[in-house]
């Protein structure tokens, strides 16, 4: 399959674009470093809760509200530190049970899937990994081994069991996603169970133990649709951190055409012709995914030019 070549395929994906931030991964067992990076009168905070943040819209465009350490509520263990940028400057998160006020009143929570498409480079990458590590947090507090409460480490990047001695990680767990064409170059989309009426992306799935990711994608295809694929292309991967995945884009080529769709995951599946989802979106029978996932990029990727922004449901 040769890779495809238009005015789409060079825009970013979502999440992806360097953020000029160095995690600087090297400081994280220094405590004494964090505490002299902390003290800094230049190191910026924010509070992750929920998987949100605080942006604010000003005259330079959306960002993330960030306040100096000595202003930033306090914590005793959930205090994560993110990086560094070119000027020097530290970044940490703070994990908290809400978000704090803003005096000014001009600050609004927002969660990734719309910070990230409003967000600079910088601030998204920041926010990205403050809401996979706290994800992370949350749902790993007690040791796998020996099922004692664990403690966290590593300036929030390992949580240690003082019982036993297991050391535990940030999980990311390998998914693929997947655009598959067929011989007429129709894309195949369908539509997930709990999706609301209209809405329409492509396939994906879970990477299994002991599989390799061209497999994955040729098992979640026929496990979800029916449909067989051969050749298939890398394309690029995204951080989805909902709460813990890793996506990895393909493109894929089908070999049988006729769609038997699994029913408990995936509702609906069909082909489209790029004239035939061009109508669709104009007549609302069908509702594009979000513009920050990488699903997005590769339906634009075959499309040949940008998706409409789809209307959040309420």
């Amino acid at each position: 399959m040769s890779t495809f070549d238009n005015a789409t395929a060079d825009r970013p994906i979502g999440l992806t674009a360097p953020s000029g931030i160095d995690r600087a991964a090297h400081h994280r067992l220094d405590e004494a470093w964090l505490a002299a990076a902390w003290s800094h009168p230049t190191t910026r905070v924010f509070v992750v809760s929920g998987g949100q943040v605080l942006i604010d819209d000003t005259a330079d465009g959306t960002e993330l509200v960030t306040t100096p350490a000595f202003e930033a509520p306090v914590t005793e263990t959930h205090r994560y530190f993110l990086g560094t940028d070119e000027d020097g400057v530290r970044y940490f998160a703070l994990q908290k049970d809400s978000l704090p006020g803003r005096m000014d009143q001009s600050a609004r929570p927002a969660g990734l899937r719309e910070a990230g498409l409003l967000l600079g480079a910088r601030d998204a990458g920041l926010m990205v990994h403050a809401v996979a590590l706290e994800n992370w947090q949350r749902l790993h507090r007690f040791c796998s081994r020996c099922g004692e409460r664990t403690v966290i480490a590593a300036a929030g990047h390992i949580r240690r069991c003082q019982a036993c001695g297991a050391e535990h990680y940030p999980r990311t767990d390998p998914a693929v996603i997947m655009l598959v064409t067929d011989d007429q170059d129709r894309a195949l989309l369908g539509r997930q169970v709990h999706w609301p009426e209209g809405r329409f992306s492509t396939l994906a799935g879970f990477v299994e133990p002991g599989e390799s990711i061209e497999q994955s994608v040729a098992r979640e295809v026929f496990e979800e649709a029916g449909i067989t694929v051969g050749e298939v292309e890398y394309i690029a991967s995204q951080p989805w951190p909902f709460p813990s995945s890793l996506m990895l884009g393909f493109m894929a080529r089908a070999t049988t055409y006729e769609i038997n769709v699994d029913g408990e995951e995936i509702e609906e599946a069909r082909w489209f012709s790029r004239e035939e989802l061009t109508a669709a979106f104009e007549s609302g029978e069908i509702l594009p995914p979000f513009g920050i996932s990488i699903a997005a990029r590769l339906i634009e990727i075959w499309y040949g030019k940008p998706l409409p922004r789809p209307v959040r449901a309420s």
